[in-house]
């Protein structure tokens, strides 16, 4: 009887270890995959296009105009004269301020994209709210050129998940930038260059204004030393791919192999 009372309590012992080992194991698991979700969290968030992957020597100049327009016929004779074609992005309200500005861009064949209709702090916006600012800027341009844009770059660089989900979900193109040359600081042309010389190469995307103190007088000067590095500006529509492709935790798109 003896033997047989030690026997059961060695199994009750065996049981109970199994069960312990059993609810450590489970809950190890459990804490692995709570970290598999945040990391794909994580990694998941939506990102506008910062620059392209490409073997093409193309770089995108770009340009946003959101204060005024007393410089941009001299911007157009510069880039006429520089043979070259860059992307505006323009507010809805200076749009509608400066609509004669609007059209000689269009009809110098460059780039229009939208760049907001108020130029407020769009991840302070709910989606409906931001999914209006987008589409009012782009109605007040296409009644002007007679062409709707699908490219759109979130002011002041603000973005967050609802604000790209926005776009994406209306067929834009959210656009950021990768080199960015500071020129509402009041830099000079020459510190413009530096910020940009040692960086730049093939797929960059570049950030300038219009209405600054040294935009106008540097662009011919900023323009042929980008062509003097072996690389052709175009438009964003001739950088990015417009289909099948992704884009990494850098903003880098890739196109899909």
């Amino acid at each position: 009887m003896f033997f047989v009372l030690n026997k059961q309590k060695m199994y009750t012992y065996i049981i109970s270890a199994v069960m312990v080992l059993f609810l450590f194991c489970a809950a190890s698991t459990l804490n692995v995959n709570n970290n598999t979700v945040e990391t794909s969290a994580v990694s998941s968030k939506l990102l506008p296009i910062y620059n392209v992957e490409t073997n093409e020597n193309k770089v995108a100049l770009t340009m946003n105009c959101a204060w005024n327009a007393d410089d941009i016929d001299k911007i157009l004779e510069a880039l006429k004269n520089n043979n070259v074609k860059i992307t505006f992005f323009l507010v809805g309200d200076w749009v509608d301020k400066y609509p004669q500005a609007v059209k000689k861009i269009s009809d110098g064949g460059h780039e229009i994209g939208t760049h907001s209709n108020t130029h407020p702090h769009v991840n302070n916006l709910s989606y409906e709210e931001n999914v209006k600012e987008i589409e009012e800027s782009n109605k007040r341009i296409e009644k002007i050129t007679g062409r709707k844009t699908n490219i759109y770059r979130p002011p002041y660089g603000e973005y967050n998940d609802t604000v790209i989900k926005a776009a994406t979900d209306k067929g834009y193109y959210p656009i950021q930038w990768s080199l960015d040359t500071l020129d509402y600081t009041g830099l000079t042309g020459k510190e413009m260059w530096k910020r940009l010389d040692a960086k730049i190469k093939k797929g960059d995307i570049i950030l300038t204004h219009n209405g600054t103190d040294h935009t106008l007088d540097s662009l011919d000067m900023l323009i042929k030393n980008i062509k003097g590095k072996g690389l052709e500006i175009v438009p964003i529509s001739e950088l990015i791919y417009k289909d099948n492709y992704k884009i990494d935790n850098n903003g880098t798109q890739i196109k899909n192999k």
